[in-house]
């Protein structure tokens, strides 16, 4: 340390003189010194008051600028360097050795300013100020055809200057998308995809900069997918496969992508590792199956990616991701239900797996998970049959599949995702009077809504646990599931549905209250009472927001309460004929001539 003390002060005098060779005597002595201790050596330079030397001896005329660049890009290894390294100038001067002929100015220079940007927001500003990133990004273009080792090398140092500058910084990323950073990274990775440091370099650019929603258009107008699905079958290694997953993921997000992906072949190199791995209990075997399976649900998410795969319900793919289903593993149980529930995005697909026997095998895994089951299991596989049951003539073969049976094996979870998907299987299955009947009779099944119609912290269950109560009552007009429902407590839950801010549920449960009016008032009517329906209607009415379908049916519903004494009382005390007469001149004629009519009866019963 002393020698470095006498060095540091022979600094001084030869920076001011400019002699050359003692110049570079003493910062050999210097790159000596910090590769031996870089963090005292670099706390002395600071100290001493060196790195204000530094900026006037950055000149490009000078041989030593190469390696007053290399000590630079050594001292900022530390992070306490970064910002004096800006305090004292460094970084104009540096920037304008970018336009430095010499190459290993350019690679020193280069490393340096990576290494002062490394997560310092002072260095990435005033990079950012002396338009440093324009000039790497020229010469990357110009640079990127070269192939031999020296022109890699700096390659790779001018990539990863990139990166430490935008790392994590949303708008330096755009800044670097703006300047078409995205087209000549994608370039690079096809022509220099045989160097391991600068391929590892391009993924870690892309999956930064991926994550960015500006930069997916960007992507998609390159050949990134067939970059990258062609550098994904050389790779042996999991963590180089797991630095190429990471990437994919975001970039899968975009349905252009997807489809690109599809086909430049990665679905054949997912299936591929998930036939590899699906029997290891090795920890990185079972991420990879996961990453490889969740990925191929998630390419399925793309309309057309989805369609190109199915082939009419007979290609390879498909076939495969059905064998996952009665597998022994839980990961590919869960992606295969999930992708079953993505290829059933349209009638014509949905109407193909019922008929070809899909339904059978996800009851068969529910059935395998009922006690004890794994819950995202049960959640993926209501979910399939939730979309499978859209298609009206998908309903009467499910339902005489057995499946309403299988589905309310799970009417004892206490799970909410699962709550909410089952309850969606059984709304979308009951459009048929006899099956809406059944299960409208089923005391077990209405008790268990009526208390989901509770769930506050479960907007989702609440909501289709209300729906439906009111599609059971529907579909079945039946006096039967009436009665059950007002045994239960259900009564209240459709009147508060009325006020529900969607109109569709708001109408839903007008029209379930006027079949209970209609033919079991006489036992609702103390439920309709303390529930409040007619203060109810009458706020519906009143209120100029209300749709013209719920003035409508709440009319429809004020004479069909009639037929009870207490409730017309209610009716009259309200002074519904004001509100009703005002409504005879509604733009809507269906509502104008209601109004005539409930104000006829309203009336005549006066």
């Amino acid at each position: 340390m002393d020698n470095l003390s006498d060095t540091l002060k022979k600094l001084k005098i030869t920076a001011a003189d400019r002699t050359e060779d003692c110049l570079e005597g003493c910062l050999d002595c210097l790159l000596q010194a910090l590769a031996q201790n870089n963090m005292e050596t670099s706390e002395k330079i600071q100290g001493n008051g060196i790195l204000q030397l530094f900026a006037n001896l950055l000149t490009p005329q000078s041989s030593c600028t190469a390696k007053v660049a290399n000590i630079i890009a050594e001292v900022a290894k530390n992070e306490f360097m970064r910002v004096p390294c800006v305090d004292a100038g460094l970084i104009s001067p540096l920037v304008q050795l970018l336009n430095s002929k010499d190459q290993e100015v350019l690679l020193q220079t280069g490393r340096a300013l990576g290494n002062i940007c490394y997560d310092s927001h002072e260095g990435r500003s005033a990079v950012d100020q002396a338009g440093g990133a324009q000039i790497v990004i020229d010469h990357l273009r110009s640079l990127c055809s070269i192939t031999d080792p020296a022109n890699e090398k700096l390659l790779t140092v001018f990539c990863g200057m990139l990166m430490n500058y935008s790392n994590e910084n949303d708008s330096l990323q755009a800044q670097l998308i703006n300047m078409g950073v995205i087209p000549t990274l994608v370039k690079l990775l096809g022509i220099h995809c045989h160097n391991a440091a600068l391929t590892e370099m391009c993924l870690v650019a892309f999956g930064n900069l991926a994550e960015l929603e500006s930069s997916k258009e960007q992507f998609a107008s390159t050949n990134i997918a067939e970059e990258l699905v062609k550098l994904f079958k050389k790779q042996i290694e999991h963590d180089k496969r797991e630095m190429i997953f990471e990437v994919l993921a975001p970039l899968a997000e975009n349905d252009a992508i997807k489809l690109q992906l599809v086909e430049a072949g990665l679905v054949e190199c997912l299936l591929e590792i998930v036939q590899q791995k699906v029997d290891s209990d090795k920890e990185d075997d079972i991420a990879e199956l996961k990453t490889a399976s969740d990925l191929m649900v998630l390419l399925l998410l793309g309309d057309e990616s989805m369609q190109k795969l199915f082939e009419g319900g007979k290609g390879s793919v498909f076939q495969r991701v059905l064998s996952w289903i009665p597998s022994n593993n839980h990961q590919l149980q869960l992606a295969g239900a999930l992708a079953i529930a993505n290829f059933a995005r349209n009638d014509g697909n949905c109407i193909h797996m019922v008929d070809n026997g899909i339904v059978e095998k996800l009851m068969d895994l529910l059935d395998r998970h009922v006690e004890d089951g794994n819950v995202t299991v049960q959640h993926a596989a209501l979910s399939a049959l939730r979309n499978l049951a859209i298609p009206v003539v998908n309903k009467a073969k499910m339902l005489s599949a057995g499946v309403t049976e299988t589905v309310l094996k799970f009417l004892k979870s206490e799970m909410p995702p699962v709550q909410f998907k089952l309850l969606g299987t059984l709304r979308m299955l009951i459009d048929a009077q006899e099956a809406a009947e059944q299960l409208g009779k089923n005391a077990k099944l209405v008790e268990r809504l009526v208390e989901w119609c509770e769930a506050k912290d479960h907007a989702g269950v609440m909501g289709e646990s209300n729906r439906l109560l009111s599609a059971l009552i529907r579909h079945s007009k039946s006096k039967d599931v009436i009665k059950t429902i007002v045994q239960s407590g259900g009564i209240k839950h459709l009147v508060t549905m009325a006020t529900s801010e969607h109109v569709i549920m708001q109408n839903e449960a007008l029209v379930a209250l006027a079949l209970i009016a209609a033919l079991e008032l006489g036992s609702a009517e103390k439920d309709l009472e303390s529930a409040k329906l007619v203060q109810t209607l009458h706020r519906l009415l009143a209120d100029e927001r209300s749709a013209p379908e719920i003035k409508y049916n709440s009319m429809v519903l004020i004479c069909a309460l009639m037929g009870s004494e207490s409730l017309y009382k209610e009716v009259q005390d309200l002074a519904f004929l004001d509100v009703v007469s005002k409504l005879r001149s509604h733009e809507n004629k269906s509502v104008a001539q209601q109004a005539s009519l409930t104000e006829q009866r309203l009336t005549v019963e006066s």
